[in-house]
C-alpha cells in the first residue's frame, strides 16, 4: 500500500488502480445485465457501447475476436446479459467492462445458465479438441441411450441394421425430458460402460430449450466426457446445440445421421477393402522393387569382392602393365637407335677413311705413329703412306717447308 505521504504521477495512479481491478477475482469474470446505448461498430470490427440501468451506466468494449462470434447484431435499446472482466483504460482513467460474450436477456434465464456452465466447463478443458477420439471403423457392438418411445429409436435401429446387419445394438432406455432425465441418462450410460460396447449414441428428437435441458445438465455433460468409449451426441435438430454435443467425441445433427456415422455400409466396407487391397499391392510392389535393387547392389558388390574377379582384374592390370612396358621399351629402343644412327653418321663423316676416299693419305712413321710434321721424320727414313685403296712404303729423300713448292 502507498503511504499518505507518497506522491505519484497520474499514470502511476491509473496503473495502480488497474492492477487492483485486475487482481479482483470477482471482477475477472462477471455477468452484467443492462440496456445497450450509444452502440458503435468500428471499422476494425470492435464494438463500443454503454450498458445502463435506471441509475447508472458503464462503458463497454467488445473486441473483434469476440464480437464476430455473436449470433445476433447488438442494437441500441436492447436488453442484454454481458459476460466480461472489469479493467481500467489508463489513457482516460476510466474503468470499463471488456465484454467477451453477449446474450439477449429476452432469451431467458436458461440461456444464461447455459452460457455460464459452458464457460465454466470450457475453462476446465472438458471440450478440448485434443480429447476427442476417432470412431471405431467397424464396431461390433453399438450402445444407444434414448427413449424407447418415439421415432428416434426406430430410426437408429433401422439404419444400423440396413447398413451393417452384423452389428449388435444394445439399448439403454432413458428418460430424455423432465426433472428425472439427468439421473436416468447417467444410469443408462453407466450400464453401457459395463457392457463392453465399442461406441455409444446419445440421442433424442428436436424440442425447445426447456425440453432439451437435461442434455445441458452438468452431471450428464461430465459423464459423457468421462466415457471410456467414443460417444456421438445427436440431440435435437441441426440448429440445436447442447453441452453434451461439445463434450462428446462427435456431434451429429440428428439421431439418424448418428446412426449413419457410427457404422459403415457393406459397400463402404467393400470399397475400403478394395482400397486397402490396392494400396497393399502397391506397397508390396514398391517393396519388391526396392529389394530387387538392393539385391542387385549386393550382387554387384559380391562380384567385386569375388577372388576370381580380383585375380582377373589383377591379371588385366599386369597385362596392361606388360603392354605398357613393351611399348615404352620399344619406343625407347627406337629413340636410342635414332640417336645411335645419328652418332654413327656423324662419326662416319668425321672418319679419316672418308678423308682418304677424297684423295688424301695418312703418313705413318716406322713406329706406326701419324706423322704430323716434316720435322718428325729424318731423311733416309722409311715412312708408310695409307691411301684409300692401299698403302705405299716410301723413303724420305728430301724435306721442304713449303707445301706448295713442287
Amino acid at each position: 500500500m502507498f503511504s499518505r505521504n507518497v506522491t505519484f504521477s497520474v499514470s502511476k495512479l491509473n496503473q495502480y488502480i488497474k492492477n487492483l481491478l485486475s487482481g479482483d477475482s470477482l471482477l475477472s469474470s462477471v455477468w452484467v445485465y443492462g440496456e445497450i446505448s450509444n452502440f458503435k461498430l468500428h471499422i476494425s470490427g470492435h464494438m463500443y457501447f454503454t450498458l445502463k440501468d435506471k441509475d447508472s451506466i458503464i462503458k463497454c468494449v467488445m473486441f473483434k475476436g469476440n464480437s464476430k462470434k455473436l449470433k445476433f447484431s447488438p442494437e441500441h435499446g436492447m436488453q442484454v446479459l454481458a459476460l466480461g472482466y472489469v479493467s481500467l483504460y489508463e489513457q482516460t482513467g476510466q474503468y470499463q467492462l471488456y465484454v467477451e460474450d453477449l446474450i439477449i436477456h429476452g432469451a431467458g434465464e436458461l440461456n444464461l445458465k447455459y452460457e455460464q456452465l459452458k464457460n465454466k466447463l470450457t475453462k476446465e478443458g472438458l471440450f478440448d479438441i485434443e480429447q476427442k477420439r476417432d470412431l471405431p471403423r467397424m464396431p461390433k457392438k453399438v450402445g444407444v441411450v434414448t427413449s424407447l418411445t418415439g421415432a428416434v429409436i426406430k430410426d437408429i435401429i433401422s439404419i444400423i441394421h440396413r447398413r451393417s446387419p452384423m452389428t449388435e445394438i444394445l439399448i439403454a432406455p432413458a428418460m430424455v425430458q423432465g426433472v428425472e432425465a439427468p439421473t436416468s441418462i447417467i444410469t443408462a450410460l453407466d450400464n453401457l460402460y459395463d457392457k463392453d460396447v465399442d461406441v455409444i449414441i446419445v440421442g433424442r428428437g428436436g424440442g425447445s430449450l426447456e425440453e432439451l435441458w437435461c442434455f445441458n445438465n452438468e452431471q450428464v455433460v461430465r459423464k459423457v466426457s468421462e466415457s471410456p468409449v467414443p460417444i456421438i451426441s445427436a440431440v435435437g435438430h441441426e440448429t440445436d446445440f447442447s453441452l453434451t454435443d461439445f463434450a462428446a467425441d462427435l456431434r451429429a445433427a440428428t439421431p439418424s445421421m448418428a446412426a449413419e456415422l457410427v457404422v459403415p455400409t457393406v459397400k463402404e466396407l467393400k470399397d475400403k477393402v478394395d482400397f486397402y487391397h490396392t494400396r497393399l499391392n502397391q506397397v508390396l510392389f514398391e517393396n519388391l522393387e526396392y529389394k530387387k535393387q538392393e539385391l542387385s547392389g549386393i550382387t554387384n558388390e559380391l562380384q567385386l569382392l569375388n577372388p576370381l574377379n580380383k585375380i582377373l582384374v589383377a591379371k588385366e592390370k599386369i597385362d596392361n602393365m606388360h603392354l605398357r612396358i613393351n611399348t615404352i621399351m620399344e619406343n625407347k629402343y627406337k629413340s636410342q637407335k635414332q640417336i645411335l644412327d645419328l652418332l654413327i653418321e656423324k662419326l662416319d663423316s668425321l672418319s679419316p677413311l672418308k678423308t682418304l676416299a677424297r684423295g688424301y693419305c695418312i703418313c705413318l712413321d716406322d713406329k706406326a705413329n701419324v706423322v704430323k710434321s716434316i720435322h718428325k721424320v729424318n731423311l733416309k727414313k722409311q715412312v708408310k703412306l695409307l691411301l684409300n685403296d692401299g698403302q705405299l712404303i716410301c723413303n724420305v729423300v728430301e724435306k721442304k717447308d713449303d707445301i706448295y713448292d713442287s
